[in-house]
């Protein structure tokens, strides 16, 4: 797995924070990031293979896999996707990268749009996987939606009640969320299955409440005032979803993402459901790798 890749940790400002990631291959740089509950590992199946043209990097956000797992604090901000876009655009510079591709998926994605919105002279290019703008997704949930993605509400729960109803039972958890709860689950190998429960900790459980706290509140609050002011994504942009997932089901990624994204490049429903790298990794590695070169 990631053979030939080098595994460094970066130091970034927030110095109770260093980004865990693997980089390889040789070319322009692309910045790859995982979303929840899962790691850089969930790459494994197409970083490889765009390495052969790309310089790629694939990182653990804060608060996943072997990344720094701060505490929460007051205001969330700290896990916000603004502060999470900025530890990439610090790895990144670290690695000597003024600007490069992105591919998100899930929280990963939504990094990656803050990026873009944030960090414009940055993003070349951005790739989103089975996500809607958070804006878009929370003024429009449908007790349907909600019921198949309880995880946001749940996790967002006031500090500590999640964190100890998981608590002991974190295996369990994990499992269950990747393989049987809700639409668009499996397809994960036993390997990656037991490197994803490896990083579930209490450290790792309260880092992704944090996360979910900042979305539905300090991020919402964001993505609600560039909405208002009419600001979207400037730079080429592919969106990309599992045509069994959660996202096709109940919303309409053609009808929503051109209020938040100024230049799609590309809109195309693959064949698998939540988690498009490790369920159809040929697809999405000719996705990247044609919408990269394009």
């Amino acid at each position: 797995m990631f053979e030939g890749f080098r595994q460094i940790q970066v130091q970034t400002s927030d110095p109770e924070v260093k980004i865990n990631l693997r980089y390889g291959g040789d070319g322009p740089p692309v910045l790859l990031i995982h979303g929840n509950p899962l790691t850089h590992v969930h790459w494994h199946l197409v970083a490889p293979r765009l390495a052969k043209d790309y310089t790629v990097v694939a990182v653990d956000l804060r608060g996943y896999g072997d990344s720094g797992k701060p505490r929460g604090r007051e205001d969330h901000s700290n896990y916000s996707f603004r502060r999470m876009a900025l530890d990439q655009v610090e790895v990144m510079a670290h690695l000597g990268f003024d600007e490069f591709f992105v591919a998100g998926h899930d929280r990963g994605a939504r990094a990656g749009y803050r990026m873009a919105l944030d960090h414009p002279d940055k993003v070349r290019k951005l790739a989103c996987f089975d996500i809607l703008p958070t804006h878009h997704v929370l003024t429009r949930a449908t007790w349907q939606w909600a019921l198949n993605s309880y995880h946001w509400f749940f996790m967002a729960q006031p500090y500590d009640i999640p964190e100890k109803l998981i608590a002991g039972r974190e295996d369990y958890y994990i499992l269950k969320k990747l393989t049987t709860m809700g639409i668009g689950k499996g397809g994960f190998s036993e390997e990656t299955l037991k490197e994803y429960a490896r990083c579930c900790t209490p450290e790792n459980i309260h880092a992704v409440c944090e996360d979910y706290r900042a979305g539905v509140r300090i991020d919402m609050e964001m993505d609600t005032a560039d909405f208002d002011a009419g600001r979207r994504i400037e730079c080429p942009t592919a969106i990309y979803w599992g045509a069994l997932s959660h996202t096709e089901k109940f919303y309409d990624p053609r009808e929503a993402w051109p209020k938040y994204a100024s230049n799609i490049a590309r809109m195309r429903a693959l064949p698998c459901g939540h988690y498009p790298a490790e369920q159809a990794p040929d697809e999405v590695y000719s996705e990247l790798a044609g919408f990269f070169k394009s």
